[in-house]
């Protein structure tokens, strides 16, 4: 698992964090190292989508893998990219430009993308559900993952 999760590590440069209301930016401190996976979504999504707000929550915590795990992502992204297509096509344009992290080391993307007009309107985001997989009630995962990276 490790392998996987290093493919997905690119060099990482300084980002903008787009925080509310939308035109208010300001500069982001240095990604957090210790979570490569994550700025490199951030990263992609911000040079290919160019984002007026954008939001990357890493969910692992909530799933059956190890403290630290980079597998579970819920992204917001409200870019006018989104203007004229649907959701299906704003959808798929996330998944194109994630396409490296979703083929090696994100187990699971939820994406939220909306016009600048919808997050007007509406500027929240949906809470994922409580994890129900199978290996959640698993006490022997930990072997498993780690057997997995050896």
């Amino acid at each position: 698992m490790l392998p996987s999760v290093l493919r997905c590590a690119c060099p990482i440069s300084t980002t903008l964090a787009f925080t509310r209301p939308l035109a208010h930016f300001r500069p982001h401190m240095a990604p957090d190292p210790n979570r490569p996976v994550e700025g490199a979504i951030r990263t992609k999504l911000t040079q290919q989508l160019e984002p007026e707000h954008l939001e990357v929550h890493n969910e692992s915590h909530m799933h059956a893998v190890p403290p630290g795990s980079e597998s579970h992502f819920r992204v917001l992204v409200v870019s006018p990219r989104f203007d004229g297509l649907s959701l299906l096509q704003r959808h798929r344009l996330v998944n194109e430009t994630l396409a490296e992290e979703l083929k090696t080391c994100v187990h699971a993307l939820a994406i939220q993308a909306k016009t600048p007009l919808q997050w007007g309107s509406n500027p929240s985001i949906a809470k994922s559900p409580p994890c129900m997989g199978g290996s959640k009630g698993d006490h022997t995962v930990e072997e498993k993952l780690k057997a997995g990276r050896d």
